[in-house]
């Protein structure tokens, strides 16, 4: 009796210990970002390839600085600021760790992106960011009834009068720059140029006044406008001129020829990451072409892996495709960080423009 209770102890007291060390192995991502930047499904196959589980938290950009300055970079094992967040926070606040490129696998990035993304997260020196999802804002056309629009400034035309919008806002001043044929992300640290600049699109835009229908200020007011057809060209974002597409193939999204603008949101490690190994396993693995449709299905924009439009539908690839040619894609302007001052300069600038007869 007394052998079979010590068998007996023997047998529980190593389950105990073989699930107790389970536990102890078991690994967690910590992860900070974005809603539809980790649908389930990603996170089920990630799980069964690496059986690391994925704890997700969703936030914006000022949350995600918020939550990592509060803590001195704990908390969390990865995060997904945007590109143009990351070295003004890092410089401010210490609470990203250097990126470790030999653990990225940078084949399965698009090039263009992946050098972007380096040159905008850098920080005396280090890499502190690699880019995720990303989308842009150009041009939404009815190509039947405003076949001639090709850049920013063509909004201007006679041919659309009375028949454009676009926002009073940043984005609108740095497209009409570039179209113009300055470089406004360039003079961000020189104030003269870059006013200079302000100024030159400033009387262009308020000249091109009469041309507008209305300055948009939300997306479906907008999109009303297009299906109407009381706009027939506007600047806007990308996944919007595709789902106008879906209902009428007049509409679609062009990629200006100065350059669409983009945005990226990235993957960061915070200074305190206690699952750095499972934070590069998930950035290499959500890269892979068929894991990345999951998430543009999800989040509604691209990722930055190459072919990440191979497993979409065919009617997204096919607009895809049709407005963001390599070439393209290789011309989108990112939006680098933006120094102190530059906001004021703007504001001032559309208040002019708005307010001019």
């Amino acid at each position: 009796m007394k052998k079979l209770i010590g068998k007996g102890l023997l047998v529980a007291t190593a389950a105990i210990l073989l699930t107790t060390s389970s536990i102890a192995s078991a690994e967690t991502l910590r992860l900070l970002t974005w809603g539809g930047y980790a649908p389930q499904g990603v996170i089920t196959a990630f799980k069964k390839e690496t059986g690391i589980d994925v704890q997700v938290t969703k936030s914006n950009n000022e949350g995600m600085i918020s939550k990592l300055r509060a803590t001195r970079g704990a908390g969390f094992d990865l995060v997904q600021p945007s590109q143009d967040r990351i070295a003004s926070a890092q410089a401010d606040f210490d609470i990203y760790k250097p990126i470790d490129l030999s653990k990225i696998d940078s084949s399965q990035i698009i090039k263009s992106m992946f050098e972007a993304t380096k040159a905008n997260t850098s920080y005396n020196g280090h890499v502190y960011g690699v880019p995720h999802v990303w989308g842009t804002s150009g041009l939404v056309v009815n190509r039947k009834l405003a076949p001639k629009i090709m850049d920013y400034t063509d909004l201007c035309s006679a041919e659309v009068a009375g028949k454009v919008s676009y926002r009073l806002k940043r984005p609108t001043l740095i497209g009409f720059a570039y179209a113009m044929g300055e470089d406004p992300f360039a003079a961000y640290n020189d104030t003269v140029k870059y006013q200079a600049i302000l100024d030159k699109v400033q009387a262009k835009l308020i000249d091109c006044k009469a041309n507008v229908k209305a300055y948009w200020s939300g997306g479906d007011a907008l999109m009303n406008l297009i299906r109407s057809k009381e706009v027939v060209a506007a600047m806007a974002w990308d996944a919007g001129g595709w789902k106008l597409n879906n209902e009428d193939p007049d509409v679609t999204f062009i990629a200006p020829k100065s350059g669409a603008l983009g945005w990226i949101d990235t993957f960061a490690i915070p200074r305190k990451s206690k699952a750095e190994d499972a934070a590069y396993k998930w950035i290499n693995f959500v890269m892979r072409p068929e894991i990345a449709a999951q998430i543009t299905a999800a989040a509604g924009n691209f990722t930055a892996a190459s072919n990440g439009d191979e497993f979409v539908t065919a009617k997204l690839k096919g607009q895809f495709q049709e407005s963001f040619p390599t070439a393209d894609i290789d011309n989108i302007k990112w939006y680098p960080p933006v120094p102190a001052g530059l906001e004021e300069l703007e504001g001032k600038t559309l208040d002019r423009i708005k307010a001019a007869q």
